[in-house]
């Protein structure tokens, strides 16, 4: 069924579509996205940092030399701090003596000529032995203060993630709508898993890597080989997900509002990021299988050699990386409407309207993401990211569409597959 009639919409449509793909979020997009990689660290402090409590230039107790805090229970500098705490961990003290019956003068210049002097007069001054912690007692010390330091950082963590805004009633009510819209226009919902059969993708695409050339096959201009058989198959199984597409849109709070002509540029241009999405969330990584069409478990070389090429790979490739997200059916509804609202489709007209569209979404999205409180750090940008993959993939079905158009015979290809991926910009 054609497209404009499957919308309802009583306009005669040329359907030419010019899809413009940067391969880039839109600007709109929260800047969460760009994560800075590098972190410059440009210190102009001097070596030993000084509490506030000394006075300016103030005067190690044993030698004179510019204090640096509190050591021992004595005003010291660096120096004889060090000093100190080597002689009483390794008991050197007994083995100390002094040339001069212990009469030296100890300041900057003969600190390190008379260790007994220089010791005597640490212990004259007031610094503590029993302040010194032996080797046991020292690593004892830095374990509890690296357990210190973990459990504040995660008391951090935890106040900083229950202090992130969660989803308003209004936008419960939006995500409640999308969610159901996703689940009334999934194929099986989310049972997949129980539901397909593994020996179905055999009948459909029984024509393994091996036995290609043994059956009808079209080399297109990019070198990949095509199993017409197969192709012919996996056409009958993308026109139906197409077709929830469609619906899943319709379903959408807002989209109806838009232009007939917008609604259609929008749907065109999102197409094949859906499915490849849905099919990708359905990744299986026991079996290295996706599940299309809700029961039929593919391969990744039935899926290439049915038509998609290195399409294949990359939807393979985003089924990998999504399965560590494990992802909810609202999540994956919401970054469905994402991908629907961009505002940077060429040809539409309402820009301003539906990029504040998207922009509700993504507000929402970003609550619930909050309400969820996974514990992968950075998950909402690193999600967002995969919004940039998924552009990249329907461009990469573009020109890879356009291949198969001049090599494939055109009776393969359904009038709906054709409305809506013919006439794209790559």
């Amino acid at each position: 069924m054609p497209l404009c009639v499957y919308l309802s919409l009583s306009l005669s449509l040329s359907l030419s579509l010019t899809l413009s793909l940067s391969l880039s979020l839109p600007l709109h997009l929260p800047l969460l996205v760009s994560l800075s990689l590098t972190h410059s660290l440009t210190h102009s402090i001097s070596r030993w940092y000084i509490p506030s409590y000394l006075e300016k230039d103030e005067p190690c107790v044993v030698c004179g030399d510019k204090a640096t805090g509190y050591h021992y229970r004595c005003i010291t500098c660096e120096g004889c701090k060090g000093f100190f705490r080597r002689t009483i961990q390794k008991n050197l003290h007994p083995s100390y003596s002094c040339k001069y019956d212990g009469c030296c003068i100890i300041d900057k210049i003969t600190r390190n000529q008379c260790q007994l002097c220089r010791f005597k007069k640490c212990i004259a001054v007031g610094m503590a032995m029993d302040l010194v912690l032996d080797e046991a007692k020292r690593m004892a010390k830095r374990r509890l203060i690296e357990e210190n330091r973990e459990k504040r950082k995660k008391e951090e963590m935890v106040k900083t993630l229950h202090n992130r805004p969660e989803p308003t009633g209004s936008e419960w009510e939006l995500i409640r709508m999308v969610t159901e819209a996703h689940r009334h226009t999934n194929a099986q919902g989310s049972h997949w898993k129980q539901k397909r059969k593994h020996s179905s993708a055999a009948g459909v695409f029984k024509h393994c890597p091996e036995d290609i050339g043994q059956s009808p096959v079209a080399a297109t201009s990019d070198g990949d080989k095509v199993d017409l058989e197969a192709f012919s198959e996996f056409t009958k199984i993308i026109t139906p997900a197409i077709t929830r597409v469609v619906d899943f849109a319709k379903k959408l709070p807002m989209f109806s509002e838009l232009p007939c002509e917008d609604q259609i540029i929008l749907l065109k241009g999102c197409c094949m990021e859906i499915m490849s999405l849905r099919a990708a969330v359905r990744y299986d990584p026991e079996s290295e299988t996706l599940t299309l069409s809700g029961e039929m478990a593919v391969k990744r070389e039935q899926l290439k050699n049915g038509g998609l090429g290195v399409v294949s790979d990359a939807i393979f490739d985003l089924g990998k990386s999504l399965a560590q997200f494990n992802l909810d059916d609202t999540e994956v509804a919401l970054l469905q409407a994402v991908l629907l609202m961009s505002s940077d489709r060429s040809g539409l007209t309402c820009v301003e309207k539906i990029e504040k569209c998207q922009e509700t979404y993504l507000l929402a999205f970003e609550h619930y993401i909050n309400y969820r409180k996974h514990n992968i750090p950075h998950f909402w940008p690193k999600l967002l990211m995969k919004v940039t993959d998924l552009r990249m993939i329907g461009a990469c079905h573009a020109s890879r569409f356009l291949h198969m158009k001049v090599e494939c015979p055109t009776e393969l290809f359904p009038p709906l597959f054709l409305e809506v991926f013919e006439d794209q910009e790559v």
